[in-house]
């Protein structure tokens, strides 16, 4: 049975770390990701102890997909449904809304993260396809007591857009999804969101980032309406993912050779790193693209890390 939550008032004290179990939750916050929900869920639920799934405003096929998942997989998906209606990323209603109040996606994403029940938790999102061997090594080494757990271990996907004759290709205005924002953290007080003008800002406490992997393919440009149709851009023109959209929009597109040559850090950006935490991670990121994927393309790339993705994007996507 799904729950439905009606209002929601958060504080810190109801992450309760002292009274999580072993093990590792993901959270989802979604908005009509029917698209490649399943392919998320499936592609994760095996690696994680729980999946909690929140959805909110959602007119396709999203609570379907929930409810016959969560009868499936049983205790392992907990699905909720989030009803106050949440202003988006971008808009002037977030800007000006705040994150104490349920119309918040700050509150919204603390409502999901408090349902978590374990000691370690990761936000996952409804368009990330799984590169298993990665995720189940840093999750095994979490539940090894081999993951530092006053560190957010951040990691990252290439993200994946189609060109006109349907090869899936590498943005050039936007190549990887995941500078920092996103990361397996040990739960306490201090990890949850917070409001910033721009979106929900992850306040990780005392943790220090590091690049953890290359765990997922983003699949968020290839999603209907390409990734942006929740900004509500029509009520929102100011939105800075209406820029987004319009960079993307232009945007050449590599393939995955002339990924590896783009994305690979010069020696001026890596003096830089050497005093600046954002650009050492980031740096720390790009430079292992080369070696994760060595593949001749986007396709051969996705047969060695996630061989089921022809069930999800077509063998002639």
């Amino acid at each position: 049975m799904i729950e439905r939550i009606e209002t929601y008032d958060f504080h810190p004290g109801r992450l309760a770390p002292g009274d999580r179990l072993p093990g590792v939750s993901a959270f989802m916050r979604i908005r009509n990701g029917a698209d490649f929900l399943e392919a998320t869920i499936r592609t994760h639920i095996d690696l994680f102890d729980e999946i909690v799934a929140v959805f909110n405003q959602c007119t396709d096929a999203t609570p379907g997909i929930l409810s016959r998942l969560a009868a499936e997989f049983g205790p392992k998906l907990r699905v909720y449904h989030y009803a106050p209606r949440v202003h988006p990323m971008g808009s002037h209603a977030h800007r000006v809304t705040p994150g104490s109040d349920p119309s918040s996606l700050v509150a919204y994403s603390n409502f999901a993260l408090a349902m978590t029940r374990h000691q370690w938790a990761v936000k996952l999102d409804d368009d990330h396809l799984a590169i298993r061997n990665a995720t189940g090594a840093m999750v095994e080494a979490i539940r090894m007591g081999k993951a530092r757990d006053n560190v957010l271990h951040c990691f990252s996907g290439p993200n994946l857009v189609q060109d006109r004759d349907g090869r899936l290709m590498i943005p050039a205005t936007d190549p990887v999804s995941g500078g920092g924002d996103i990361g397996y953290f040990r739960v306490s007080e201090g990890t949850h969101f917070a409001h910033d003008r721009r979106f929900e800002r992850f306040e990780r406490g005392r943790l220090e980032r590091r690049f953890a992997g290359w765990f997922y393919w983003h699949l968020k440009f290839l999603k209907s309406g390409g990734g942006f149709a929740n900004y509500e851009l029509d009520a929102n023109p100011e939105s800075r993912y209406a820029r987004k959209q319009e960079r993307l929009a232009h945007s050449a597109l590599w393939t995955l050779p002339e990924a590896r040559r783009a994305i690979k850090p010069s020696a001026t950006r890596r003096i830089r790193a050497r005093i600046d935490e954002k650009i050492r991670l980031t740096t720390e990121r790009d430079a292992t693209f080369e070696g994760t994927f060595t593949q001749e393309s986007v396709e051969a790339a996705l047969d060695a890390t996630a061989p089921a993705w022809r069930s999800w994007l077509g063998s002639d996507p």
